[in-house]
């Protein structure tokens, strides 16, 4: 899959990914600093990693959406989709994880919260691991199976 957007001739949307996908983890060492005891101020850091993980994963949606839009082979858009329902649905995960810690006046995370955090952010590595996958032509079997490529 072709990128469109491009800048000095690198597509920008793999660029994009990748700050989305560091705030993330960031968030979730803060928080899991924060769990074992550490000062109050890393829930903080956290959720505002977390807000600007989200503004950052909705401008690289945006760019993956233009870079899809131009795809003409219609499997190769069906990935295209596949990629984008993946990183969307990490983005609705954090979104909920952001609007309940809305409720903590520090910001702070409990257990179980942040196991969502913790198997939100292995979505993302999938995600991430998969776009990759796609750039470079080495597409998964189930992927290939999904747009009726049986060639395995």
């Amino acid at each position: 899959m072709e990128s469109r957007l491009r800048v000095a001739g690198q597509a920008v949307q793999p660029i994009l990914v990748m700050f989305p996908l560091g705030l993330f983890a960031m968030a979730v060492m803060f928080d899991m600093a924060d769990l074992l005891g550490g000062p109050s101020i890393l829930g903080a850091l956290a959720y505002w990693n977390v807000i600007a993980g989200l503004i950052g994963g909705l401008l690289a949606t945006l760019a993956g959406a233009v870079d899809v839009m131009f795809v003409r082979h219609s499997g190769a858009r069906r990935l295209g989709v596949l990629r984008g329902l993946i990183n969307k649905g990490v983005l609705v995960i954090f979104t909920v994880i952001s609007m309940l810690r809305v409720r903590d006046p520090e910001r702070v995370v409990s257990g179980g919260l942040f196991v969502v955090e913790l198997m939100a952010l292995a979505l993302a590595g999938y995600g991430a691991w998969f776009g990759g996958k796609i750039a470079t032509g080495q597409v998964p079997a189930f992927a290939r199976a999904a747009t009726g490529n049986r060639n395995y």
